[in-house]
C-alpha cells in the first residue's frame, strides 16, 4: 500500500526584504527592530536574513499557518493575504 507524502507548503516570497525593513509595525515582531524598524538580523547588501536557518519563528510563514492559521484559512487563503501585505509594503516602498 502506497502512503501518500505531505508536500511541504511553500511560501512564494519574491525577496525583496520589505517585510524585515518594518519589524517595528507588529507587536510579534517589534523586539527585533534595531532601532529604526529593520530586523537586526536583516543583511542589505543581499536583502536577505542573515540568520534564515536559525530565523525566529514568527517569521517562518509555514509555521505561523500550522500553529495558528490552519483552522481558520486553507493554506491558498492564507497565502493571498500574506502576500496583500507584501503588495502593501511594496506599495508604500516606491512613495
Amino acid at each position: 500500500m502506497c502512503q501518500s507524502k505531505k508536500l511541504p507548503q511553500v511560501f512564494p516570497c519574491s525577496q525583496c526584504g520589505l517585510c524585515c525593513q518594518q519589524v517595528h509595525l507588529a507587536t510579534e515582531t517589534s523586539y527585533l527592530d534595531r532601532g529604526d524598524g529593520v530586523c537586526r538580523h536583516y543583511d542589505e547588501p543581499s536583502k536577505l536574513c542573515g540568520i534564515y536557518n536559525e530565523r525566529p519563528d514568527i517569521c517562518r510563514v509555514d509555521l505561523q499557518f500550522d500553529r495558528t492559521y490552519s483552522k481558520q484559512y486553507s493554506w491558498d487563503e492564507y497565502v493571498v493575504m500574506n502576500l496583500i501585505a507584501c503588495e502593501f509594503l511594496q506599495s508604500q516602498d516606491t512613495q
